[in-house]
């Protein structure tokens, strides 16, 4: 089975392809000849995976998903959340997300947060939701040198590292990427 994956970022694709069975396979939208930079104009993470997925089924005609994924922090009123990744403008830079975020944070106590992700899947005219949630807490430096985004600030509850201090696999297993794609992949395999 062929599924277009409304992104081209690599590392999204790379994460979200060695979570599939290998009868499943992820075209990219560069894969499709989409150039577009699909606009994420919703105010919930579930709204934008629905409008990229709509988007690629709607102008392509392919079966496919889309994610949208945000960090809430509680002390922050669930910020970044939707605009996660132009938390710090326009220009979606991680480091520059990051610095905001630790100084925004500089003051609180109260360190908790999530990842949350959501998957929508059109699939054969039908569309489907799978959501993924990982508590945790945000610390006060960066640490470690792997993933992408708010990772090398983010420890997952039970753990004492870092998102960015675990290898892909180890990431991928406890994420909210990783439970978002396990519930799509339990559904696909039905």
């Amino acid at each position: 089975m062929k599924l277009v994956f409304a992104s081209n970022n690599r590392n999204k694709i790379k994460e979200i392809q060695q979570l599939l069975p290998e009868s499943i396979q992820i075209l990219s939208l560069s894969d499709i000849n989409c150039d577009v930079d699909i606009p994420e104009t919703a105010d919930t993470i579930e709204g934008n995976a629905i409008l990229k997925a709509n988007y690629v089924t709607e102008h392509y005609g392919y079966n496919c998903f889309a994610d949208d994924s945000g960090l809430e922090v509680d002390a922050l009123n669930g910020a970044p959340g939707v605009i996660s990744a132009r938390y710090a403008g326009d220009h979606k830079n991680d480091n520059d997300n990051i610095d905001k975020l630790l100084s925004e944070m500089s003051d609180q106590d109260n360190r908790n947060a999530n990842f949350k992700t959501v998957i929508a899947l059109n699939l054969d005219g039908t569309q489907h939701l799978f959501t993924g949630i990982i508590n945790g807490t945000i610390i006060q430096e960066r640490r470690g040198e792997n993933g992408f985004g708010y990772d090398p600030v983010f420890i997952a509850e039970q753990d004492t590292r870092t998102f960015a201090e675990l290898e892909m696999e180890e990431k991928s297993s406890i994420s909210h990427r990783g439970k978002a794609v396990k519930q799509l992949v339990d559904f696909l395999n039905r």
